[in-house]
């Protein structure tokens, strides 16, 4: 659990935080044992930009000019301060390379775009992973005292792992694949080639895996690919969500762009899917009790 609280006084510049990161990975340790950071960050007095919520609603397919806010914006609002804490160099991952595998969110109740709010940022902890290790970085967003939002991320660094002989897999920690069935085709979505451009200029996350073929490249893949982040909102757009919601989302494989992918849906779960059928993204919609 995170202790002492460093309080800042603005949202940090992504950019120098992504170059030191990069410049810190060939030198990280990973493993579920490691130590990692233990103090939270907090950003008190956070207003929305509206015009950059207004570009982050058209790129996401969310309806423009309302009140409340997305149930994934908060994600960017704090994702500065979790890449601040990433990039550390008592952070034990590297970030280059790291991959953002799941995320779970729970919105107690509407959150309007006009308000004024604090942010806090942690490492829950680390844990051992069938690939390598997993960190938990937990956001918390407060509105006069009360936390309104939170969320749980997974961050992925992928390593050798060793397993004693004769023990099986769920006795180290290490989950399983969920297997779920396909659900009922609902839509099919081109996306365009500057889809992870206009996300990144929206969000502020400018990871050079969604930019362009070329940067895509030199990490391995043969064109660039939407940011995970993108694509559940986009399915939470599609699928709607009530102001207090409780949301599950894994992120599988790869969207990569331009590309053609099928939205499907049923009894408040959803998925993306390719057209060879691969999960791109699952995940699940609950209503929660709205907190006064």
């Amino acid at each position: 659990m995170a202790n002492a609280a460093l309080v800042l006084t603005g949202s940090p510049s992504l950019a120098p935080l992504l170059a030191r990161g990069a410049l810190l990975s060939p030198f990280k340790r990973p493993g579920p044992d490691a130590e990692f950071p233990r103090h939270r960050l907090v950003l008190p007095g956070l207003r929305v930009d509206l015009a950059r919520l207004a570009a982050y609603e058209r790129v996401c397919g969310f309806p423009t000019g309302e009140d409340a806010l997305p149930p994934t914006y908060p994600h960017v609002l704090g994702f500065p301060l979790a890449i601040r804490l990433m990039s550390g160099r008592d952070f034990p991952l590297p970030l280059l390379g790291l991959v953002h595998t799941s995320i779970a969110i729970t919105r107690h109740r509407a959150m309007p775009a006009t308000g004024a709010y604090e942010l806090t940022v942690f490492v829950e902890g680390l844990a051992p992973h069938r690939r390598g290790t997993e960190a938990t970085v937990v956001t918390e967003v407060c509105e006069d005292g009360d936390v309104v939002w939170e969320s749980r991320s997974t961050y992925l660094a992928r390593h050798r792992t060793r397993r004693p002989a004769g023990v099986p897999r769920e006795e180290t920690g290490m989950p399983r694949e969920e297997v779920r069935k396909p659900l009922p085709a609902v839509a099919e979505w081109r996306l365009a080639e500057d889809v992870g451009r206009r996300y990144a200029a929206a969000s502020g996350d400018r990871n050079p895996i969604h930019l362009h073929p070329l940067t895509a490249r030199l990490f391995g893949f043969p064109r660039a690919i939407a940011h995970g982040m993108w694509t559940v909102a986009r399915c939470l757009a599609a699928h709607g969500t009530p102001h207090s919601c409780h949301v599950r989302a894994d992120f599988r494989a790869p969207v990569l762009l331009p590309g053609t992918v099928t939205y499907a849906a049923e009894n408040g779960r959803f998925e993306l899917r390719g057209g060879d059928e691969r999960v791109h993204v699952t995940g699940d919609v609950d209503p929660v009790s709205e907190t006064p």
